[in-house]
């Protein structure tokens, strides 16, 4: 049975193995999800965890953390790969890779964008354009950020999309 709660600063280090899982890590030869610490746009998105205006979800079954999906504000000083402006929070999302496709991953959104809506007015993420999760984002009601395609450095297109609450 799959369970979803609130993340907690305790949870932190499982946030850095989702983290790990939401950036597709390994394809740049990172091996684990200590090296992320060491990779400033990537670490801005779990490092102190709990800061004002953190939010986030994690779950899994029969007791075990599987995934998380959280979000966090950004400056446009410190801008994230989704960020659209100050107020509007960026999420993440990881599942790991055995349970991809359980529903997990739509619970822990469902659950986050819930929790959202009552914070913020939009909530934003990047994401490749061949990540399955995209078509899960476009049901949930996230929509492309016109202009926002990015080509990474590994050689694949990302895109902004946004979520409007109000």
């Amino acid at each position: 049975m799959v369970f979803v709660r609130s993340a907690d600063v305790a949870d932190e280090k499982f946030l850095w193995a989702m983290l790990f899982e939401a950036s597709h890590a390994r394809d740049r030869g990172v091996v684990s999800p200590e090296q992320l610490m060491d990779q400033p746009n990537l670490a801005r998105y779990v490092r102190g965890w709990g800061a004002t205006g953190d939010l986030g979800m994690v779950g899994g079954t029969d007791g075990v953390l599987l995934g998380a999906a959280w979000l966090r504000r950004f400056t446009a000083e410190n801008a994230a790969f989704g960020y659209i402006d100050a107020d509007t929070p960026e999420l993440a999302i990881g599942v790991a890779p055995d349970s991809r496709g359980t529903g997990l991953g739509t619970a822990l959104m469902n659950a986050l964008l819930d929790a959202a809506r009552e914070q913020y007015e939009a909530v934003s993420l990047s994401v490749r354009l061949e990540n399955p999760a995209r078509r899960l984002y476009q049901r949930l009601g996230f929509v492309d950020v016109p202009g926002s395609e990015i080509v990474n450095p590994a050689g694949t297109t990302s895109v902004t999309m946004l979520l409007r609450f109000r």
